[in-house]
């Protein structure tokens, strides 16, 4: 029996995924001892739902808001209007999930297609040119889009919960600034040690996925055990990356417990101890009382 509850501090119950058995969804989660979800704004419309949710399951569902770095959001690049009045809510405890994504960059078709161009000749060649006007243009969108989620955070006293993906340098570079006016929890962690370390030097945490779990997470495994006490938090980013033995297959709410159980493992520490720990960080960080 656990003596803390767990939190998932990452969930997107508004995904049609979850639709057709919410209630069951929620039922499982407490029953494996989650008795708080942060349900996750991808957009303006997500972050909604989100709120919506929030009242639906109050005390049980939070609502988080925000636009993420890969989302088409029309014509309008001033976000701040939407975020400020949802974050009126009081089931909004954050902002997010913000940062930045390369994972993607829309010229890489064109630089596939470019591939056999010689050389010699690569710095004229026109698709290649206009793939890196594409790629920075995509770039500056989203550095504007994290910028307006932080200094809106600042404004209204809320923390933010960070995607970062293939983007570190710039990620770091443009949270900096910010650093000390507002705390920022990277979601998904899969960094390295020494960047985890550079995290919490700048006053930010981590958080952990069912990736803790897989045979190829031993990077992740190495930093969940190595991170200080007052530095993470453990989430699912359901309905994706489904932890072992789940793995393939839909992610909920519940399956929070199986993540802790391998923190509590790669850390050698009871369950009930991570579970202790990981509430008390993200009560502090999400001030659900606020």
């Amino acid at each position: 029996m656990l003596t803390a509850m767990l939190l998932d501090t990452h969930a997107h119950l508004d995904y049609p995924e979850f639709q057709p058995d919410i209630d069951s969804v929620i039922t499982r989660a407490r029953e494996a001892g989650v008795t708080r979800i942060l349900s996750i704004g991808t957009s303006i419309e997500s972050s909604r739902r989100a709120v919506a949710l929030a009242e639906r399951y109050p005390g049980v569902v939070f609502a988080v808001v925000g636009v993420h770095p890969t989302c088409e959001f029309g014509d309008d690049p001033d976000i701040t209007g939407a975020l400020r009045d949802l974050a009126r809510h009081p089931g909004v405890v954050a902002f997010g999930e913000t940062g930045l994504d390369y994972h993607r960059l829309p010229g890489a078709e064109l630089r596939r297609g470019s591939s056999q161009v010689n050389s010699a000749l690569l710095a004229d060649n026109a698709d290649i040119m206009h793939a890196e006007i594409m790629d920075d243009a995509y770039k500056a969108r989203q550095a504007m889009l994290f910028q307006q989620h932080l200094e809106i955070a600042a404004e209204c006293g809320l923390n933010v919960v960070i995607h970062q993906r293939d983007a570190w340098e710039d990620t770091i570079e443009l949270l900096a600034p910010h650093s000390g006016r507002v705390k920022g929890v990277f979601h998904c962690f899969g960094g390295s040690v020494e960047q985890m370390r550079e995290v919490i030097s700048m006053g930010h945490l981590v958080s952990f996925t069912g990736i803790v779990t897989f045979k190829n997470g031993a990077n992740v495994r190495e930093v969940a055990a190595s991170v200080p006490s007052d530095s993470y938090m453990v989430e699912t980013d359901c309905p994706y990356l489904a932890p072992v033995p789940h793995r393939g297959g839909r992610c909920e709410p519940a399956h929070t417990r199986l993540v802790a159980e391998a923190v509590a493992l790669a850390r050698d520490l009871p369950l009930a101890e991570i579970a202790r720990q990981t509430t008390q960080n993200a009560e502090a960080f999400f001030r659900f009382k606020k």
